[in-house]
């Protein structure tokens, strides 16, 4: 398991990091889609793979979230 760490946040950074995952699972999402539609296998499972780390930590985060 990986180390754990400790960071202090304000709210509004909170929201602009999950912006930012967002955004970039966006990107992980399309690129596996175009690495299918070239055929190219291992690139779909790398990328689908980065999008599925984002989103765990994603979701983490967003928990985190004031509501």
């Amino acid at each position: 398991m990986a180390d754990t760490l400790t960071l202090t946040v304000t709210a509004d950074e909170l929201e602009m990091l999950v912006d930012a995952l967002e955004a970039d699972l966006e990107g992980y999402v399309e690129a596996a889609q175009e690495a299918r539609g070239q055929g190219d296998g291992g690139d779909v499972e790398m990328f689908k793979d980065a999008a599925l780390n984002i989103q765990k930590l994603l979701t983490r985060l967003q928990d985190m979230l004031p509501e």
